[in-house]
């Protein structure tokens, strides 16, 4: 059945207001397929915990009317659309789109968070990261941190379909590391693509392989 809403899940460090974003909401309102991208900034970006951003997604797809969901996920949002799907357990996600997926985030396998490392984070209580959607550097907790020690996305299992574009050039996240969770899962096809970590250049291709996944 095709989809009939997409939850778009932005990245670290950035908004609803993103361009990827923005491509999906227009060309999906085109199709007549409903949007929503939940503000992982809010209600405070120094607060953000990965169990937040997986309830504010799950609470996003309860209101998001009857039939199908769909979660597109970008870097950070990947990673969390893979959690808030296993929490859904198929309930009401059936296919995920995963772009550059920040698998790598949680379960204590996050080692930098831009140009700090975690001792530094955790001696100092938090730190200033660089916030693409304000324009300045902002505080986050390193209750972030502590809180993604419990969800590692390599511990998770799906049986829903799950497409990933990822660029070979990526040097925020690293390739490899999405082909070793995409290997012996069936459900997952993998893109690799020419392209850094924004995908700038392969949105036409993304968007093709994403329509056809939203109206199987």
């Amino acid at each position: 059945m095709p989809v009939r809403h997409v939850v778009y899940l932005h990245g670290f460090a950035s908004s609803p207001a993103s361009s990827k974003a923005a491509w999906f909401a227009r060309e999906l309102e085109a199709l007549g397929i409903g949007f929503s991208c939940p503000d992982f900034n809010q209600p405070s970006f120094e607060t953000l915990t990965v169990t937040r951003m997986v309830n504010q997604t799950l609470e996003a797809v309860e209101a998001a009317g009857e039939g199908p969901v769909a979660l597109v996920g970008s870097s950070l949002g990947g990673y969390v659309a893979v959690h808030a799907a296993a929490k859904d357990a198929g309930r009401r996600v059936d296919r995920l789109v995963l772009l550059a997926p920040a698998f790598d985030f949680g379960g204590n396998r996050l080692k930098r968070l831009g140009p700090h490392d975690v001792e530094t984070w955790r001696r100092d209580g938090r730190v200033h990261v660089f916030h693409y959607a304000y324009s300045e550097a902002r505080p986050v907790s390193f209750a972030l941190y502590e809180d993604a020690a419990a969800w590692d996305a390599f511990d998770v299992q799906l049986d829903i379909p799950v497409l990933i574009v990822h660029g070979r050039r990526d040097d925020v996240v690293d390739p490899a590391m999405v082909q070793e969770w995409a290997a012996g899962r069936p459900n997952v096809t993998l893109h690799l693509v020419d392209d850094g970590h924004q995908l700038t250049d392969s949105m036409p291709f993304i968007w093709e392989e994403s329509r056809k996944l939203f109206e199987a």
